[in-house]
């Protein structure tokens, strides 16, 4: 028997970002909620960077994460700027 979870913020439209997960109301990617995060920002500091989430929204990303981490994880791979084409101009900026 195969078990179905749902998530409570994130669902998926076709028409939003090829149907990568999103935060249901939102074009905001769970992709783009991982990367701060991964990148040592607190959930708590993510919703003052994005004030249109909620607490909730941000920590039911991270539980799809949990969940999904290879598929968002390919999301990542497939949306990073290889280093060589970034400007200086803008790496200085780190």
């Amino acid at each position: 028997m195969k078990v179905i979870k749902e998530y409570t913020y994130v669902t998926r439209k076709k028409e939003i970002l090829n149907g990568e997960p999103i935060i249901e109301g939102t074009r905001t990617s769970v992709r783009a909620i991982v990367e701060l995060w991964r990148a040592g920002i607190s959930p708590e500091e993510i919703v003052d960077k994005l004030p249109h989430l909620t607490l909730g929204q941000v920590f039911g990303a991270l539980s799809f994460y949990s969940d999904h981490r290879e598929e968002i994880n390919k999301y990542i791979r497939e949306n990073t700027i290889p280093e060589d084409l970034i400007d200086p101009i803008v790496k200085d900026l780190k």
